[in-house]
């Protein structure tokens, strides 16, 4: 859909304009050394790679060695400074003068949680950020349809969760101090803020060098108790409980992800989505003339494995971040009341195993994108009394505006009702042991319905995800409905009937 005229020069002329300051702004790209970009460049011609691709993939690897420098500096102020000035340098590394938009950001929900009370700061910093998070999108959308080509929009959605996050923290700490929390408040105790930090916390925070660039988004307590010390220390310094090495949790995390981007170049290359000469304009491979002219068994089969493909290059991201966290013990969640080491869940954002081997859409919700997960369920859904809609909303805006994202949010609920329905009509009369009979048909069934379901994602346009669904005959809709009908008819189990 083209927008009409007017608009078109408005927006092309408030761009400009915006364009224009970049003159000001380039001299704030300080921490990244000229002769750092010539060697990418030299590299990039070497190896085949294109320089955005390959210094944001150098990015997350050079989190590892920041990672040993941040585990043997002192805590206290010095991590923060540390970690902003290094968070800062990543982004310079990466996305260069657009960095400018992580550090406005931060700033002006800082200035506003000094300034107003924390009661409107929980709303006000809320709706900025996700203004900002969707004019970034937007913009992205205007200037570069279909493409995907690196820019501030990536390390934006990381920063809008963490400062939606904050301004939640301080407004339940202020209101849990004055014994007026309410029951989401409580729920959340443990991340409440008493007082604001000071600046160069806050920035270490936005700008933490280990989860910048892919995430996952941390709460501030998780991010400060790791630097000041008090996640492995008493005030009175001693431990508070027997100290694990960080070294396998980081190896695994970091040798997982080796693994990933591995078979994400092998199999993305042999099964992409897109076509790779150009996948901004060219056909999708997915739906081009030589792939369509086959059995409608060989086109499923080759969906589901270049979705599989593509889901690995966000698990190298994932667990690239989870090593780079798990090094200076961001990753630990500390001890339990015994003095037992309870975990490194802080930095875990997707269990691929129990993802790839769900039997139901709730599981696989929870365990993708874990971190995301967690910010939906505790500054969304709690918050607005449990509304399934708000969460889907404010999960549908936080990634963009491409059609195909809404054919798959608007999807979803559709299966969600079927899988409701089949627990409660077909679901007792089967065991429910894991991996037994039932189990697997229902791990195949879910596969089955949601690849097909979530196959808009990375085709965007509309045009697009209609060739893609018509080839497949609309089954995962029309199976869904006819299955949903079925099930309204089918009689309830009645208790005898129930598997013992």
């Amino acid at each position: 859909m083209e927008l009409p005229q007017a608009v078109t020069d408005v927006l092309d002329s408030t761009l400009d304009y915006i364009y224009g300051l970049e003159e000001f702004v380039a001299p704030t790209v300080v921490l990244v050394p000229s002769f750092v970009k010539g060697y990418v460049e030299q590299l990039s011609e070497a190896i085949g790679f294109d320089v955005e691709t390959l210094s944001y993939t150098l990015g997350l690897f050079l989190c590892y060695p920041l990672g040993i420098i941040m585990a043997n500096l002192p805590y206290g102020k010095i991590r923060h400074v540390f970690s902003f000035l290094l968070g800062a340098f990543l982004i310079q590394f990466t996305i260069g003068v657009q960095w400018i938009h992580q550090l406005i950001t931060s700033l002006v929900v800082y200035a506003i949680c000094l300034v107003l009370p924390p009661k409107m700061a929980k709303t006000v910093v809320p709706i900025f950020v996700m203004v900002y998070m969707c004019a970034a999108h937007l913009h992205r959308q205007y200037t570069n349809y279909l493409g995907y080509d690196m820019d501030f929009s990536g390390t934006q959605m990381v920063i809008t969760q963490k400062l939606y996050m904050f301004a939640y923290n301080l407004h339940d700490g202020h209101e849990l101090k004055n014994g007026r929390g309410d029951r989401a408040a409580k729920k959340c105790s443990k991340f409440a803020l008493k007082e604001l930090p000071g600046l160069i916390e806050f920035l270490g925070y936005t700008f933490c060098f280990s989860n910048v660039l892919a995430g996952p988004a941390a709460e501030f307590t998780t991010y400060s108790t790791a630097c000041d010390g008090s996640l492995l220390y008493n005030a009175d310094g001693k431990p508070k409980g027997k100290i694990p090495s960080s070294v396998m949790p980081t190896l695994t995390a970091f040798l997982q992800s080796l693994f990933h981007m591995g078979l994400f170049v092998f199999l993305g290359g042999m099964y992409p989505i897109l076509d790779p000469t150009d996948p901004q304009k060219n056909t999708p491979a997915v739906i081009s003339e030589s792939l369509l002219s086959q059995p409608w068994v060989n086109r499923y089969v080759y969906l589901w494995i270049s979705l599989f493909a593509l889901r690995q290059k966000y698990y190298f991201a994932w667990k690239n971040a989870e090593g780079a966290l798990n090094i200076w013990y961001a990753g630990f969640e500390g001890f339990d009341d015994d003095g037992k080491a309870i975990g490194w869940g802080n930095s875990v954002n997707i269990n691929i195993f129990p993802f790839e081997t769900a039997s139901n859409i709730q599981t696989l919700s929870k365990e993708w994108n874990k971190r995301t997960s967690l910010w939906l369920t505790r500054y969304v859904y709690i918050r607005t009394g449990g509304s399934l809609m708000a969460v889907y909303g404010m999960s549908a805006f936080w990634h963009g505006f491409y059609p195909g994202y809404y054919l798959f949010f608007l999807s979803i609920p559709l299966l969600t009702m079927c899988e409701r329905m089949g627990r409660k009509k077909i679901s007792p009369y089967f065991s429910d042991k894991a991996w037994g009979p039932y189990d697997i048909v229902c791990k195949l069934v879910t596969s089955f319905f949601v690849e097909y379901t979530v196959s808009t994602f990375p085709l965007l346009s509309y045009s697009w995800t209609m060739t893609l669904w018509k080839s497949h005959f609309f089954f995962g809709h029309i199976g869904a409905i006819l299955f949903y009908i079925a099930m309204m008819f089918a009689p309830s189990p009645k208790k005898k009937d129930k598997k013992e």
